[in-house]
C-alpha cells in the first residue's frame, strides 16, 4: 500500500525531469532530400570496359533539404542477380571527381562496410551524422567487384560521375577516372528532419528530368523550384524529389516503366512526401505517330484522363496532395506531328483546369506557349527542338509556380 504513492511520486519526478529535455528523436522523421527514378540502363549508357569489375564509382548529387543526419538508398530494382557493394562513403565535393580532404565518412549497413543487395531490392545505409546544408552537393562513392547483367540506374543524370579501377572510396582524388554522365545504383538520400518538414515529388518525363538543361548546372525546373521553396520562409522545410525519366509515358512502358507503374516506388514509398506534381502525357500523345506506323494502339485523351484519376485516387489514399501540370505545346517537333495529338492535348489540359479532380493545377501550357501560335513553345522557353525547354525556359516554368500550393502540409 505504501509503495504505490512512492512509485507515483517517482514517476512524477521522472516526467518532470523529461519535460526539460529537448524534443525527442522520435518526433523527427525521415524525409527524402534527393532522389532519382531507377530503370534498366541501356547498353549505350553503360560505362566502358571493364565496367563495374573492381571499380570505384563516385557520383555527385545536389540535395534540396538540409539536415544533421542522413542515410543513403541504393537500388538493385532491375537486377536479376544480387548486387554487392564492397565499400561506400560520402564526402563533400571539391570539384571534378575530387573530394574535400578529411570530409570522407564511411557508410555502413548494420555496422558492416559491405552489403549484398538482393535482386529487385533496395537497401538503406545506416544513419550517419553529416552536416548537410540545404541546396548543397555531396559525393557518394562506391566500390564494386561486379554488377548484375541488368544494371539499375538513371542514365539522364545531367551530372558527371567518375569511375576508376581498384578500391579508392576514401581517396581525395580520382586522377585516372573515366567520366560518364549517368548515375548507377543510387536512388535516394534522406535526412532526419523536423515533423513539419515534407517532400514534393515530381512524376515526369524528360521535361522534368532536364533534357536541355546544363550538365552539372542543376538548373532543371524542379531544381529551380527547390531553390524558390528554400528561399521562402513558409516553404523552406520542403524538399523536391525529381522522378523524371526521359521518354517516359503515363500509360505505356517505353524508356523505363510507365508512370502508373512507377507511382508506388517513386512516390508512395518515398519518405515524407506530402505533395505530388504530375507532368506526364506528352510522350503518350506524341508517340501515336510511330504507333500507327507499327499498327499498335495509342493513348487517347480519355485514356490519359483515366490514368490521371488513378494517380489522384492512389495518392490521396496516402494523404498526398496532387497537382496536375498541363502538357506543354510541342508543334514543330517533327516525329510528334499528329494534328489529333494537339486536339487531345487541348482536351486533357482543359479537363485538368476545370474538372476539380486535382488539389491544384500548375498551368505550364499557359506559361510556356507562344501567344501567337499556342500549339508551339514560346521562343523564351524553347530549347531548340520545339519539345524540350532550355535552361532559361526551365527557370521561367519554376518561377511561375504558385508557392501557396505548398503551404498546407496537413495530410489530405
Amino acid at each position: 500500500m505504501i509503495a504505490r504513492p512512492r512509485r507515483a511520486l517517482a514517476c512524477a519526478l521522472a516526467l518532470g525531469a523529461l519535460a526539460g529535455l529537448p524534443a525527442r528523436a522520435e518526433e523527427a522523421r525521415w524525409v527524402g532530400t534527393w532522389a532519382s527514378s531507377q530503370q534498366i540502363t541501356e547498353d549505350q549508357n553503360l560505362p566502358p570496359a571493364p565496367g563495374f569489375a573492381d571499380t570505384t564509382l563516385r557520383q555527385l548529387i545536389h540535395v534540396s533539404l538540409g539536415g544533421k543526419k542522413l542515410r543513403v538508398r541504393f537500388s538493385n530494382a532491375f537486377g536479376s542477380s544480387a548486387l554487392e557493394l564492397t565499400g561506400a562513403g560520402i564526402a563533400r565535393p571539391a570539384g571534378g571527381g575530387a573530394i574535400v580532404a578529411g570530409s570522407a565518412r564511411p557508410l555502413t549497413f548494420r555496422g558492416r562496410t559491405s552489403v549484398t543487395i538482393p535482386a529487385g531490392a533496395l537497401f538503406l545505409s545506416d544513419p550517419i551524422d553529416f552536416d548537410l546544408a540545404p541546396l548543397s552537393e555531396i559525393a557518394v562513392t562506391l566500390h564494386l567487384r561486379g554488377a548484375p547483367r541488368e544494371v539499375t540506374g538513371h542514365p539522364g543524370s545531367r551530372t558527371t560521375s567518375y569511375l576508376q579501377a581498384g578500391e579508392a572510396v576514401s581517396s581525395a582524388e580520382l586522377s585516372g577516372a573515366i567520366r560518364v554522365d549517368h548515375w548507377y545504383f543510387l536512388s535516394g538520400v534522406d535526412v532526419l528532419a523536423p515533423p513539419t518538414a515534407a517532400a514534393v515529388a515530381v512524376l515526369g518525363d524528360s521535361i522534368s528530368d532536364g533534357r536541355g538543361s546544363t550538365t552539372n548546372g542543376n538548373d532543371r525546373w524542379p531544381d529551380n523550384l527547390a531553390r524558390r521553396l528554400s528561399a521562402n520562409r513558409a516553404t523552406r522545410e520542403l524538399a523536391v524529389l525529381n522522378h523524371g525519366v526521359g521518354g517516359n509515358r503515363l500509360l505505356r512502358d517505353g524508356i523505363g516503366p510507365n508512370g502508373l507503374a512507377r507511382l508506388e516506388r517513386d512516390v508512395l514509398a518515398q519518405p515524407g512526401v506530402r505533395f505530388l506534381i504530375v507532368l506526364l502525357g506528352i510522350n503518350d500523345l506524341g508517340t501515336r505517330v510511330s504507333a500507327r506506323e507499327r499498327g499498335q494502339s495509342w493513348a487517347s485523351a480519355e485514356d490519359l484522363i483515366a490514368g490521371y484519376e488513378q494517380i489522384v485516387e492512389r495518392a490521396h489514399g496516402h494523404g498526398i496532395r496532387v497537382f496536375g501540370a498541363t502538357i506543354l505545346p510541342y508543334r514543330g517537333f517533327a516525329s510528334y506531328a499528329a494534328e489529333d495529338g494537339e486536339a487531345d492535348r487541348q482536351r486533357v489540359n482543359e479537363w485538368m483546369r476545370t474538372s476539380g479532380r486535382f488539389d491544384g493545377v500548375i498551368d505550364f501550357d499557359k506559361i510556356a506557349r507562344d501567344p501567337k501560335e499556342p500549339a508551339r513553345l514560346s521562343a523564351a522557353v524553347d530549347g531548340g527542338d520545339h519539345l524540350h525547354p532550355s535552361a532559361a525556359g526551365y527557370k521561367i516554368m519554376a518561377d511561375a509556380i504558385d508557392l501557396g500550393l505548398f503551404t498546407d502540409r496537413k495530410r489530405r
